[in-house]
């Protein structure tokens, strides 16, 4: 079935310009072009819609208050901004109901990428429910501990890039929050920005300090306290993937780029379960106490999903690089991607099963090394010395990139 458009702008001709420039969609989208935020309301009173794409600067509504009013009323819908010469306080808030940023004039190209890959993987849910919770987020709660922590090393004179990436790695949503700001075309990037250290470049600490502060989009976890017990594992158990994963692919003497993208996606492979354990804390508490093994089937049979679907879901709708969506959604059956060579998604899932093994906490205990998979890659050989190279360095460091290889 075709998707489903809005796009809002007060300016005809960048109407016509995008009409124009993605007549070659028709076949795959519906499309509908609207000049002010109050028609495209009513148009979504009348008609359901997959994404809207508003400009930011619009009189009366602009797009920041237009995606917020959506959020709330339609939260299963994809929402993009398209800025120009917004103002820095307008981007800003625009951050929390937007789920991604595209520079004006649009590139097409880019903006068809972007959709495609955020349908691509909502797609992949088969709960409605789950896909409504999701999009509707504001933030993914966030350690408060933190806070102190990064506000301090944010007010010195000279906030240190990596002092500032080692914080924010031990906290997978305020890293995924950065990393959808370093993704977007307010920081001016191309969309394939996976480490730290480079999104906390682009993005500036003023910047950060601004996000922390004025936006919220770290929010302090307000929760109950039986899930307020269960997310210092799944914390933990987050960064010592990374770490291991990073170390795997280094092993491997993978490019930089792909150590990198493997701590990030090891340090995001988890999320999904943050968020079922936030949004239905009694229903998914369950799943987990019904057992060890198997986790994944339980909450598929329960849910209609997986914790690493819905993770690589709002990976997806965020703009995150696709190799970490994918090493997110498949990180307990990379054999489904039918993949011929080491990624990212290799290093996590052996690092999933090897650091899950040494675990006793049932919401972590629930993987193991598919090695259909490693002999499909040609690797069996090598899962013994990526055992060796775990534990991994302490959540509280962020490892460079190890010099030593196996």
């Amino acid at each position: 079935m075709p998707k489903r458009l809005l796009f809002v702008d007060d300016d005809p001709m960048v109407l016509e310009g995008l009409r124009r420039s993605l007549h070659s969609m028709r076949s795959e989208w519906q499309m509908r072009f609207v000049s002010s935020a109050a028609e495209a309301l009513g148009t979504l009173e009348r008609e359901t819609y997959d994404a809207v794409v508003s400009d930011m600067r619009m009189p009366m509504i602009d797009g920041a208050e237009l995606l917020e009013r959506i959020k709330d009323r339609y939260p299963d819908i994809v929402r993009m901004i398209l800025s120009g010469q917004s103002s820095r306080e307008a981007i800003y808030r625009s951050i929390a109901p937007a789920h991604q940023f595209l520079s004006k004039p649009c590139n097409p190209k880019e903006l068809v990428s972007r959709l495609t890959q955020a349908f691509a993987m909502r797609d992949v849910l088969s709960n409605q429910s789950l896909k409504t919770v999701i999009s509707g987020m504001r933030s993914i709660p966030t350690l408060p501990t933190l806070y102190g922590e990064l506000t301090n090393s944010l007010r010195s004179e000279e906030p240190s890039l990596t002092q500032i990436a080692r914080i924010i790695s031990k906290d997978v949503g305020m890293a995924a929050k950065i990393l959808q700001l370093a993704n977007s075309a307010f920081v001016g990037a191309s969309g394939h920005v996976s480490s730290l250290v480079q999104a906390l470049s682009l993005i500036g600490t003023e910047n950060v300090r601004t996000l922390v502060l004025s936006v919220h989009v770290f929010s302090q976890f307000d929760g109950q306290s039986n899930v307020a017990a269960r997310l210092p594992a799944i914390w933990d158990h987050s960064v010592a993937v990374s770490s291991l994963a990073q170390r795997i692919a280094a092993c491997e003497n993978s490019p930089k780029g792909l150590v990198e993208e493997s701590f990030t996606a090891g340090l995001l492979h988890d999320i999904g379960k943050v968020i079922l354990l936030v949004e239905m804390p009694g229903e998914y508490c369950e799943i987990f106490e019904s057992g060890f093994r198997r986790g994944e089937d339980r909450e598929r049979a329960r849910l209609g999903c997986t914790h690493g679907e819905v993770g690589a879901y709002l990976m997806s709708i965020w703009g995150i690089p696709l190799p970490v969506v994918r090493a997110v959604a498949f990180h307990h059956h990379p054999s489904q991607t039918g993949e011929t060579h080491f990624s990212s998604l290799t290093a996590v899932h052996a690092a999933n099963a090897v650091v899950s093994a040494t675990q006793n906490s049932a919401q972590n205990h629930d993987a193991a090394i598919d090695m259909d998979y490693l002999d499909s890659l040609k690797l069996r050989h090598r899962e013994p010395i990526w055992r060796k190279l775990h534990p991994p360095l302490p959540p509280a460091q962020t490892p460079e990139t190890p010099s030593e290889k196996v």
